[in-house]
């Protein structure tokens, strides 16, 4: 039987590495994110609380966090993702935010919901994903859309090589939502530099969570082909999209 909790609480945990440019329509798109929540009648409209993890940023990213006075910063010299995403959850887990209320919100009343710095989430990302989580999921896998620095033609190739819809197969941390006793119980995200994403939803899965694969709120995330953490996303893109690379390869 689905068991049903209460979310009290979202914790949105953004790593950022050198994304001055970028990170302002992030961090605007979080911001009508949770704005949509004011729409959810009290007592079931959650606290909100954003965390940016600056990791090993020698741009202006830190300038430009800090015209969002409503989110909190955390800076670090890892150069991992994994290791950023996962020191951001634990301090989002410990903020005294979670005992200045009358009662405590339990780790399942908490609902972390990852995204990243040079991505911006859909207007309904987080109440979508409350909605989902309050009929029983316990993980919430969304999808990718690349922005126009893609050519059409390798828009078109990666539309070809990703069927999305409803049960799609994919798992990006730019766009992931899970329960906080959950994901502490599959071990946190791995302090890794790549792969963090595919990790953490394996071993939720060995713990055999309810999953929902939606593609009702797609992620805008950037299409360049050099980025910032290696084996990312502009890595999958530039071998498997990329015309210049493909057409290298076909010459060969």
């Amino acid at each position: 039987m689905i068991s049903l909790v209460s979310i009290d609480v979202v914790a949105i945990v953004v790593p950022v590495r050198n994304e001055e440019l970028l990170l302002p329509r992030c961090l605007s798109a979080l911001t009508a994110a949770i704005d949509a929540l004011s729409a959810v009648p009290e007592p079931d409209r959650p606290r909100v609380f954003v965390l940016l993890v600056l990791d090993r940023c020698t741009d202006l990213s830190a300038r430009v966090a800090a015209h969002w006075t409503n989110f909190s910063c955390h800076e670090i010299e890892a150069g991992a993702v994994g290791v950023a995403r996962r020191v951001g959850i634990r301090r989002a887990l410990d903020l005294p935010l979670h005992s200045r209320t009358d009662v405590a919100a339990s780790a399942a009343g908490i609902w972390i919901a990852t995204t990243d710095a040079d991505s911006a989430v859909p207007p309904n990302w987080l109440v979508t994903q409350l909605a989902l989580a309050r009929n029983g999921a316990e993980l919430v896998l969304g999808t990718v859309q690349p922005d126009d620095d893609l050519a059409v033609s390798e828009l078109r190739r990666w539309e070809a090589l990703h069927t999305i819809g409803e049960g799609h197969p994919h798992v990006h941390g730019a766009n992931l939502g899970v329960r906080a006793d959950l994901y502490l119980a599959a071990g946190e995200f791995a302090p890794v530099d790549r792969d963090e994403d595919v990790l953490l939803v394996a071993s939720l899965r060995d713990l055999e969570v309810t999953e929902a694969r939606t593609a009702l709120i797609p992620v805008l995330t950037s299409g360049r082909r050099v980025g910032r953490v290696p084996a990312g996303f502009a890595d999958y893109l530039r071998d498997h999209v990329d015309a210049t690379q493909l057409d290298s390869k076909a010459a060969h």
